[in-house]
């Protein structure tokens, strides 16, 4: 039995941008461009008329914009979706504003020109759009943003002494599951957090920016030198692997990908577990592939403790199930339950449980 097509609606401002969209996505065998839209009112509209099973979205967009058309979509009947975006200010926080909300992935326009030629993989809008497809989304009741986080606590003064590294590693679905998580992580947990988030350069700073603006914890984007220390969070750049040195110093590495993608959870986990041994605690979140599952069996063997979502609250539930087929798991627990559970393990609580 054939499987069925994915059915596409593009929707960007720009008319040679659809064209240019549709004509690849058409090209591949495994998709159906089935509507197109010039902002997000007509979006919204085609939405109800032809139930696609992935939306490409632009950012920027007259009538109403992706983001606000993203929180409809999400609220009205949710979907899958790819947004389209530039390298530059203000739309890298857009984009990182719509993967919190939901969006399942983004796209470089810059990259449409590579996708024509032989590019595959991440760098081919059609793979993508498939992947995307495989999703899980929900929906929610999110108001539109704006892109502005406004503090939700004040941050205590005194650090607490760090008796546990935290490393917490994501993929698809990653900047959505991290903006429930992190704010919800006490700042004076005695733990440092090491946060690897598949994504390419240039959208990793404004993801800490967002996160750091909402949580209890200081969140940044990971530099060589920085230190790894109590109730701080660090985030690996994209386009590099965050690894561990003398002293507790982040040093970035340019090797080459793992599991296809720099930075790789599985990288920062063992040079973790090198160090600081049975104090790691590993936490795998949503995402695709088998990324954290090497790095979660060297956590294991230095002492650490494993926790992976459970598949109900996963966008894709690639690498928390390789954790979990793998034997790795301390605990699995669905995303609302994770900063409980960081909490416990923290407190060297160790037991084994499967909770839904």
């Amino acid at each position: 039995m054939s499987m069925s097509k994915v059915k596409v609606l593009v929707v960007d401002d720009s008319a040679f941008a659809r064209s240019r969209i549709m004509r690849q996505l058409d090209a591949d065998p495994h998709i159906s461009v089935v509507g197109e839209a010039g902002n997000g009112k007509e979006a919204l509209a085609a939405l109800r008329d032809l139930r696609p099973n992935v939306i490409t979205l632009d950012v920027e967009m007259p009538v109403m914009d992706g983001i606000t058309a993203l929180a409809q979509i999400m609220r009205l009947r949710p979907t899958p979706v790819v947004m389209l975006s530039t390298l530059a200010g203000p739309q890298t926080d857009a984009t990182i504003a719509a993967l919190e909300l939901g969006a399942v992935d983004f796209f470089l326009k810059s990259r449409l020109s590579a996708s024509e030629g032989e590019a595959s993989g991440q760098d081919n809008l059609a793979t993508v759009v498939i992947n995307a497809s495989l999703a899980k989304v929900t929906r929610t009741r999110t108001k539109p943003t704006t892109g502005v986080v406004e503090p939700v606590v004040q941050r205590p003064e005194i650090t607490p002494r760090m008796d546990y590294v935290v490393l917490i590693g994501c993929s698809t679905g990653g900047p959505k599951a991290l903006a429930e998580l992190v704010p919800q992580l006490p700042a004076e947990l005695n733990a440092a957090y090491l946060i690897v988030q598949h994504m390419p350069v240039g959208f990793t700073a404004s993801l800490a920016e967002r996160l750091n603006r909402a949580s209890q914890i200081e969140v940044r984007e990971a530099r060589a030198g920085d230190v790894v220390r109590a109730g701080t969070a660090l985030l690996a750049p994209g386009g590099f692997h965050m690894e561990i040195g003398a002293r507790n110093l982040i040093k970035l590495g340019e090797g080459p990908p793992e599991c296809g993608v720099r930075p790789a959870i599985d990288v920062t986990a063992r040079h973790a577990a090198k160090v600081f041994g049975s104090k790691m605690r590993s936490v795998i979140l949503t995402g695709m592939g088998s990324d954290g599952t090497e790095g979660s069996r060297a956590i294991k063997a230095a002492g650490g403790l494993v926790l992976a979502e459970h598949q109900s609250t996963c966008a894709v539930y690639g690498m928390p199930k390789s954790v979990a087929e793998a034997g790795l798991a301390d605990q699995v627990a669905p995303l609302r339950r994770i900063s409980s559970h960081i909490v416990e393990m923290c407190g060297s609580v160790k037991k084994v449980a499967i909770l839904t």
